[in-house]
């Protein structure tokens, strides 16, 4: 049998990013291949999480997973690693955060003074065989593992982002700051005022920046002119400068437990770009015509000059809508129509996984003294609904100029979201009629539809979490493209990102591309190849930024639960897995694992059909989403881990 590289399958070679598990066995996914090929660690050659490598396939055997070897390293995901310095005999090592560096790296005394227990940054400087360990210098000293602000810089830098911005980025910034501020007059003369137009901003408590806004104005009878301002960061962040360059490298901002590592520096962020109340501010506009019912008669794409009347957060307004004040008038109605609009979506598909958000009451030092969960507000789906409205008007527009046009566009980048795979869809549904419930599929493929019928039949029900929980799982990730084919979470046909230019890099692309549209002028057919290569490189950041913010999350869950060793808990059976059952506690949702070694009443075996785990003797059952009692034995700050006993 010949693969596509024109070799024999036997001989085959593929090219692709390798996942490294905590166990040190390596995968590598390959278009073609039904599943991932695994690489056991005496073959991955030196090769790290992430990293893109050559591998040689070895010959594929009956209901057996395919394996192979690395046998070149085509680039390196990172080379700088956060880690504990240790001495080991008469060697010094870094023992890394991530437990999926299999080795430890070997640093040498002569480039700092160590001292062991202290957590470093460590640069690879060389690795030449897999049989050794790799060799390092130190680059950075953060300090003593356990402190607070050691541990929140350890996650950022461990994910592969800076903490701070170089000095000619920062003075850069500077510099545009002075040049353009205030807005001079022949900026002004070319953009379309809307300074007298009732705005206003409304965003979390604790916000910096300031990156959308809504203008709100009755323009006839059951019609509203209803404008979605964003911060018009493309005007000051020129392609090439220094500062573009940066953010391109950052990606995206990362949101930690008890700060934000922007993509551009403060000046920017949350000053020049930031739409602050009573300034004026340089937007770029989608503002559209609409019915009280939320039908758009007409939209109008383009740069404003705005000035917002008012900062809200989101109790404020919610509290306005409910008992009135400044601008209810205003507020309702948008709310009113923001609830036409989320109808609309769930009728057409729109899947509703209502995520709960965990929030830190942190004392002066980090130390967490409360967990709560934040409350899921009417004000924050208005403003999700008229930012989603945006993104998908934008995307439609663009898309269809496209086909139409498409010596003048030659890409576009789409924030596009795949179908479920096939198994685990199919598996999804066996769960699902094991439950009772029906979940309608042909050929391993569901609609989102269908999906949303589903959880809608389960609101309220004891199997609602179980079943939310394993759907959620069935999903594919959402990431960027220049390819569109649709975004199946939210049942659109076009969208994009359009609305957080301050905070995410392809927002940034996606107002350039729209402006340049705009002004007549042509998008190169020759660099398609850049944009898919940005969108790429954007998805890759918006991972490790969600998985940093996570591991702060859970960092400060594990903090907060070690005051709690020897206490009883109710949770969630949140995961099930051969070693073992994950619980989520329900107040604080921090999850820790009930081992199946120290479940010793009888021999429990992984049941992957209905996600349980059953013991042989006595048939008990432990399936996913189902409430259990349990007890905090012990928590590991350093592996960010916590223990449970079932009781």
């Amino acid at each position: 049998m010949k693969h596509k590289s024109g070799k024999s399958e036997t001989e085959a070679r593929i090219v692709g990013q390798i996942s490294i598990n905590s166990k040190g066995v390596g995968f590598v996914s390959f278009p073609g291949l039904s599943e991932d090929v695994e690489i056991p660690e005496s073959s991955l050659k030196t090769a790290l999480n992430k990293d893109t490598v050559e591998v040689l396939l070895h010959p594929a055997f009956a209901k057996k997973r395919r394996s192979g070897e690395v046998i070149k390293i085509v680039a390196r995901a990172k080379t700088r690693f956060v880690g504990i310095v240790k001495k080991q005999n008469d060697l010094w090592i870094l023992v890394p955060d991530d437990r999926r560096v299999y080795r430890d790296i070997i640093i040498s005394e002569k480039d700092s003074p160590l001292t062991e227990g202290v957590k470093v940054v460590v640069e690879m400087t060389e690795w030449r065989h897999h049989k050794e360990n790799p060799q390092g210098k130190v680059v950075a000293v953060l300090g003593a593992p356990g402190e607070h602000n050691v541990e929140m810089e350890s996650i950022v830098l461990e994910k592969g982002f800076d903490l701070r911005f170089p000095k000619e980025v920062e003075e850069a910034a500077e510099q545009v700051k002075k040049d353009t501020y205030p807005i001079r007059p022949e900026e002004l003369a070319k953009r379309r005022d809307i300074r007298e137009i009732t705005t206003f901003t409304i965003d979390p408590a604790d916000a910096k920046d300031f990156d959308d806004a809504l203008s709100f104005r009755t323009i006839g009878d059951n019609l509203y002119e209803i404008g979605v301002h964003i911060a018009d960061v493309s005007h000051y962040v020129t392609e090439g400068s220094a500062i573009d360059k940066e953010a391109k490298k950052r990606g995206t901002s990362i949101y930690l437990v008890d700060r934000t590592v922007p993509m551009l520096p403060p000046v920017l962020s949350n000053d020049l770009c930031s739409l602050n109340p009573n300034e004026d501010k340089c937007s770029f506009s989608a503002i559209f015509e609409m019915t009280g019912e939320g039908k758009v008669q007409k939209r109008w794409f383009g740069k404003t000059v705005m000035n917002s009347d008012k900062r809200f957060d989101y109790e404020e307004a919610q509290g306005i809508i409910e008992k009135g004040g400044i601008f209810e008038n205003e507020l309702r109605t948008l709310n009113a129509i923001a609830k036409k609009l989320t109808e609309k979506r769930f009728r057409e598909g729109s899947i509703d996984f209502e995520t709960v958000e965990v929030k830190f009451k942190l004392d002066e030092n980090g130390v967490p003294l409360s967990v709560y969960k934040k409350p899921r507000l009417d004000t924050n789906r208005l403003i999700e609904e008229f930012m989603l409205l945006a993104n998908r008007e934008v995307a439609e527009f663009m898309y269809r100029a496209q086909k139409s046009q498409g010596n003048k566009i030659g890409s576009f980048i789409f924030r596009i979201h795949d179908v479920p795979d096939k198994e685990r869809i199919e598996s999804l549904a066996v769960f699902a009629r094991a439950l009772g419930y029906v979940l309608p599929i042909k050929n391993g493929k569901v609609t989102s539809k269908d999906m949303n019928a589903l959880l809608k039949k389960i609101e309220g029900k004891t199997e609602e979490s179980l079943i939310s929980t394993a759907a959620v799982r069935s999903m594919a990730k959402a990431v960027y493209s220049t390819k569109n084919i649709g975004h199946f979470g939210l049942a659109f046909n076009y969208y994009t990102h359009f609305t957080s230019p301050i905070r995410r890099y392809p927002d940034l692309i996606v107002h350039r591309l729209l402006e340049q549209y705009l002004q007549n002028k042509a998008i190169p057919l020759n660099e398609y190849a850049k944009y898919e290569k940005i969108a790429e490189e954007a998805s890759a950041r918006e991972k490790s930024a969600a998985e940093a913010e996570r591991d702060s999350v859970k960092y400060k869950q594990v903090e907060y639960m070690t005051k709690f060793v020897g206490k009883d808990f109710k949770g969630i059976i949140s995961g099930v897995t051969e070693w073992g059952i994950y619980i989520e506690e329900m107040e604080t949702r921090s999850e820790g694992m009930a081992k199946l070694r120290d479940m010793n009443d009888d021999f429990y075996t992984l049941d992957e059909k209905t996600y349980s785990l059953v013991g042989r003797r006595t048939g008990k059952r432990f399936s996913l989403g189902e409430e259990v009692s349990f007890r905090v034995a012990g928590t590991d700050l350093e592996k960010k881990t916590i223990d449970y006993r079932l009781l």
